[in-house]
């Protein structure tokens, strides 16, 4: 970020200078930090990939267990849905907490002691403090069911990384889970940098960008390379496919509603003298609106058709849509600000400039259920938040410090939500 600079380190300190006492709740999430560093660290060395992850499911039912939570596994994937039941007076709200549990296919290189034990495998996106966290909160919160004049439904997701593991949670009925939809809901996602440790950033409106697949074949006539002439070939038309595609982002879309196009395959032929029959493109694109993301739908396949025709080829495209833009409810993004401000302290909190590039399934529940997704810092304690290796390197490291801070957060989320009867 842009003003990583003028953000104030944490922790946060009162205008005398002093660290401000922690809130209750906090206080009690920092007396669970051995637990939620001993969890984590399992969860870590024991990294699972996409839909079906059954130790990561056994750690977290193994740690719910005897809080008194209604407990249900999913039957496509290994999901779990906690739901505790309030037993406090007053309107009856549901608010719903996520945390994604899933690896990357990254082969770690981090050298930590609690490094990845599973060749090929790696919490390089911080899911495993995802999990531990919320684990923390179903602790602080199974103490408040008195407190709580409603229902708080927990989301262990699996799937998160490319795997629809949110749309899948939501066929299974994980917004029923309660017996009524959730009035609101909230995700975390830890970062390794951008803001210094610590530190939360949100935003109203589109925070993270719809994605979705453009795939497309050129279909031409192969030949010997030394007599062009007699053949279709497709690679000169795929090289102006690349740059027509680039330069109809530039030409046909708002810079004010921005559109991001990468082609990240690109393949022809087998050797230097053959002209191949097909050659294969493939790319992502990237739209935070409604109206964009369909032009691109329809203005993508019209160039790449265009293009073809001109080289006389035959073009297969196809676009595939797959997670819509992360939209974060107004006055769901405000009282997730506040919730930072009452329990991590003022200063705590900044508005991010713009939306992120990057994408999130739990864009599809915040389709279904007002509510907020926030990013909390885990860059660790000296280290530049703007250097350090990133989420889904395979040198990333995240910081134990912010486990406390992120189960008290998830907790003052929910307590929250339904003390103001909703949002």
């Amino acid at each position: 970020m842009s003003q990583t600079a003028t953000v104030p380190q944490h922790p946060a300190r009162t205008a005398s200078g002093r660290t401000p006492e922690p809130s209750a709740l906090l206080a009690e999430a920092r007396a669970l930090a051995g637990d939620l560093t001993e969890l984590r660290h399992a969860l870590h060395r024991e990294p699972e990939l996409g839909l079906d992850l059954p130790r990561t499911q056994r750690k977290v039912l193994d740690a719910l267990g005897g809080l008194g939570f209604e407990l249900a596994t999913g039957t496509e994937t290994t999901s779990v849905t906690a739901v505790l039941r309030g037993t406090g007076a007053g309107p009856r709200r549901t608010v719903l907490l996520r945390a994604d549990m899933d690896a990357l296919p990254v082969q770690e290189e981090t050298g930590l002691d609690y490094a990845s034990r599973i060749d090929g495998a790696m919490h390089a996106c911080g899911h495993d403090l995802h999990t531990a966290m919320l684990l923390g909160a179903a602790r602080l919160l199974a103490g408040r069911r008195a407190d709580l004049s409603g229902d708080v439904v927990l989301m262990f997701q699996p799937g998160e990384e490319g795997h629809d593991g949110a749309g899948v949670m939501i066929r299974e009925g994980v917004l029923g889970a309660a017996g009524r939809r959730p009035d609101a809901a909230f995700a975390m996602h830890v970062v390794t940098g951008m803001l210094p440790g610590g530190m939360t950033a949100s935003r109203p409106g589109p925070v993270m960008s719809a994605s979705d697949n453009l795939e497309v074949t050129l279909h031409g006539t192969g030949g010997h390379g030394s007599a062009p002439h007699a053949a279709l070939d497709p690679v000169p038309a795929a090289a102006e496919t690349v740059t027509a595609l680039q330069n109809m982002v530039t030409r046909r879309f708002d810079v004010f509603d921005p559109v991001v196009l990468t082609v990240g395959v690109l393949q022809a032929g087998t050797r230097p003298n053959v002209i191949p029959e097909t050659a294969r493109i493939e790319a992502t694109v990237r739209s935070f609106s409604a109206v964009a993301r369909e032009r691109l739908s329809r203005e993508t396949v019209r160039v790449v058709e265009g293009v073809a025709a001109a080289h006389g080829l035959e073009a297969e495209a196809v676009y595939r849509q797959q997670y819509p833009a992360t939209v974060n409810d107004p006055g769901c993004e405000a009282a997730a600000r506040e919730s930072v401000g009452a329990v991590l302290g003022e200063g705590r909190h900044v508005e991010l400039p713009r939306p992120v590039p990057g994408s999130e399934d739990f864009s599809r529940v915040l389709a279904e259920v007002p509510g907020a997704y926030l990013f909390l810092s885990a860059c660790p304690a000296g280290a530049d938040p703007q250097a350090v290796a990133a989420n889904h390197s395979a040198r990333a490291v995240f910081s134990d410090d912010v486990l406390p801070d992120g189960a008290a957060l998830y907790a003052q989320l929910a307590l929250d939500a339904i003390a103001r009867g909703g949002v």
